[in-house]
């Protein structure tokens, strides 16, 4: 199948030497999402516009601090926090607490409403969610038309189990009776095989802490434990676990 843009990707996180394809694709997408918007697109009206509205989520607000670009982020939230102020504003002149007892629900003001869907949004959480799913949608499109994807598939190191159940409960509504029942079987086999690769490795680590090991060899264990960590809680930055 000819390599086409959208495709290199994926293809590209399946070719690595990764745990998890999804979480290397995740991982470059937040990069490229931090990188784009702390890079000249905070300058576009466009894009302030959207990082006024969303904001950011606590972990990525603390990657942006983080970058070097700091009178880039303190514009962004100069106008976020203009725009936030102003709302709030509005909406604590118009709504008052309704106050609440053990017998009456207290209903939730438009107030507490804007704050909640507030916290709920992220530009960047945004952003990456958005092209991670066309990449999902790909994986099927490969798989389907592609072999020679099909076998990357088939001797990648599988998936955490986050996203291994991700894409196992989406594969019915992209791919027909057929395909599904092979895709089924190909991510059903690298997932199981490759945890019980991981939880020997653990467990090899776990033995080299004992004195009657302490002589015997390493083998594959020495980063067992942030390979685990990434298997079954999808954390791939060294640095969120150092």
């Amino acid at each position: 199948m000819k390599e086409q843009l959208y495709t290199i990707p994926v293809n590209e996180a399946f070719e690595s030497d990764c745990e998890c394809p999804l979480c290397k694709m995740k991982e470059d997408l937040e990069r490229n999402a931090i990188e784009y918007t702390l890079g000249p697109s905070y300058m576009e009206d466009d894009t302030r516009a959207m990082t006024d509205e969303a904001g950011f989520c606590e972990k990525h607000i603390k990657d942006l601090y983080k970058e070097k670009n700091r009178l880039g982020l303190a514009l962004i939230l100069s106008t976020h926090l203009q725009k936030t102020t102003k709302d709030m504003q509005t909406l604590s002149s118009k709504d008052s607490p309704t106050g609440s007892s053990f017998f009456r629900k207290r209903e939730t003001t438009s107030l507490c409403e804007y704050v909640d869907k507030l916290q709920k949004r992220c530009f960047i959480c945004d952003r990456i969610n958005n092209t991670f799913d066309r990449y999902i949608d790909t994986i099927f499109h490969l798989y389907k038309y592609d072999p020679a994807f099909a076998e990357k598939v088939h001797n990648s190191k599988g998936f955490c189990t986050y996203h291994f159940a991700y894409i196992y409960d989406r594969a019915a509504d992209k791919l027909s009776k057929n395909v599904l029942e092979q895709f089924l079987n190909d991510i059903r086999t690298v997932y199981f095989d490759n945890m019980k690769r991981i939880q020997e490795d653990i467990e090899w680590f776990i033995n080299k802490f004992d004195y009657r090991y302490k002589n015997e060899p390493w083998k594959n264990a020495k980063d067992a434990l942030p390979r685990t960590i990434l298997k079954t809680h999808s954390v791939v930055s060294k640095d969120d676990i150092q």
